[in-house]
């Protein structure tokens, strides 16, 4: 069978050379884009008067017979046709007959691929933002069970200042909030329509490509007919926006772990999100945190591939951009099935608040507030961080903590010390009183809920709808 582009040449590639140069194993699904932007593409030509209607009619029964069938499973793709667009070409006539053969007119693969992932990166985008709010949904419902819950802060993985649980969560809401907006932002590029760029240099026809932009619901066009076809910033930013995402999903899922684990016991993952060993019968092992940290690496790769394969192309199209796919269908999958995952683990994972509680008893996490103490009394705070450096040091060497020290302790580091200091040093006082904005005091800690149901409330700024 010849190429549909084989009039040039006398002689045919082997096979295995035609299987390595195919696109159609991952291509197709694009099968959907493919088919509606060839639907606005000959209604263009019609109402421009390059094709007569009677022509165009038969063309879009063909396309949408071609839908039906493609949504029914039914369609066949063939390595010989390369990739989606030729298949779906040659599918047509097969349909139709030689008529099939002037839907290309006034167009290029370049811009009919470039147009189909455009349309399929948009499509992908909103649904991922939306899967990103019910992550958020599921961090905020358990923040506001827990805004007195207290737990150990960390910095350099030392417990160092006791905090509200619920602001812990709360810090990642707000992490997903930036990936959102990132993907939000990143539409504007996205939505722009490269379609009637032709190859590389447009084309003779009187084509209209504000109409094909507007049936196929795109802001605007791109200007340049060479930025058109070899343009994937778009792509690099989405797969950068969703690296980063997958970052901080990455976080959170290694604080799950080590939270399940007998050491720490701050959690216990639900029985669905987890899995026992073929050997040890008493394990219950975090393996989907375990597997969103992992696939962490796969967006990061998809990225860095692509930047790997632009860095030295010329304008306009070259045939290593047919490496740009692979990745970009990976990271989608990737990223929604994390999200989805993500989302059950944290609205059905229990919360061991007595453990948290005991935890911020026995430690010297209230140290700071003793530097505070004696500096809101007028010590300069370097002389105050010595003076508590060295009753933390007294505490240990007691084996006890700090409000297990006697008042005169108290007294002869400091004359500054009152019996206040033992309501100063609970727990749950220390996180009450760190009220600035932003803080883990209670009363922020609600505040940051009330904003974040606010930014999930439809209509509200950040939230979506999907069309």
């Amino acid at each position: 069978m010849s190429k549909l582009w084989g009039g040039r040449f006398t002689k045919s590639a082997s096979e295995w050379v035609d299987a390595f140069g195919a696109s159609i194993g991952f291509d197709q699904k694009l099968v959907h884009e493919d088919i509606t932007g060839s639907l606005a593409h000959v209604t263009m030509l019609g109402k421009c008067g390059i094709l007569p209607m009677d022509e165009v009619e038969q063309i879009q029964t063909g396309l949408k017979t071609l839908q039906k069938k493609a949504e029914a499973g039914e369609l066949i793709f063939s390595v010989q046709n390369e990739d989606i667009h030729l298949n779906l070409e040659k599918l047509l006539i097969d349909e139709i007959g030689p008529v099939g053969g002037k839907l290309h007119t006034g167009r290029s693969r370049n811009d009919q691929v470039a147009t189909d992932m455009h349309m399929y990166l948009r499509h992908e985008t909103l649904e991922i933002m939306e899967a990103v709010k019910s992550v958020q949904t599921a961090l905020l419902d358990q923040a506001k069970q827990h805004v007195e819950t207290l737990v150990p802060g960390y910095t350099h993985l030392q417990r160092a200042q006791p905090i509200s649980f619920a602001h812990h969560l709360l810090a990642y809401f707000w992490m997903l909030e930036r990936d959102y907006s990132r993907y939000q932002d990143s539409l504007k590029r996205l939505n722009i329509s490269p379609l009637g760029a032709g190859a590389l240099a447009g084309t003779t026809f009187p084509i209209d490509r504000q109409y094909t932009a507007e049936l196929l619901g795109f802001d605007g066009l791109y200007e340049n007919s060479l930025d058109a076809v070899s343009d994937r910033d778009f792509i690099l930013e989405f797969l950068s926006a969703s690296a980063t995402l997958m970052m901080h999903l990455s976080r959170l899922c290694e604080e799950l772990i080590l939270w399940s684990s007998q050491e720490f016991q701050f959690v216990e993952m639900d029985d669905s999100f987890a899995t026992g060993s073929s050997i040890m019968p008493q394990k219950k092992n975090p393996d989907m945190a375990e597997l969103i940290r992992g696939k962490t690496g796969r967006v990061y790769g998809s990225l860095f591939s692509l930047l790997t394969v632009l860095k030295g192309l010329p304008l306009a199209y070259n045939k290593d951009m047919q490496e740009d796919k692979e990745g970009m269908f990976d990271a989608v999958e990737t990223v929604k099935g994390s999200l989805k995952i993500f989302a059950g683990m944290i609205e059905t994972m229990t919360v061991k608040s007595e453990t948290m509680e005991k935890a911020v008893h026995q430690d010297f996490s209230n140290a700071t507030e003793l530097a505070d103490y004696l500096a809101t009394k007028g010590m300069p705070f370097r002389e105050a961080h010595e003076i508590v450096g060295k009753l933390v040091l007294q505490a240990i060497q007691a084996n006890v903590y700090l409000l297990d020290l006697s008042m005169d302790d108290y007294k002869k580091a400091s004359d500054l010390f009152e019996k206040d200091i033992f309501t100063v040093l609970q727990p749950k006082t220390v996180v009450e009183r760190r009220n600035s904005a932003g803080g883990t005091g209670f009363n922020q800690v609600r505040s940051a809920i009330k904003k974040a149901e606010n930014l999930l409330q439809p209509g509200e700024e950040g939230a979506v709808s999907v069309t």
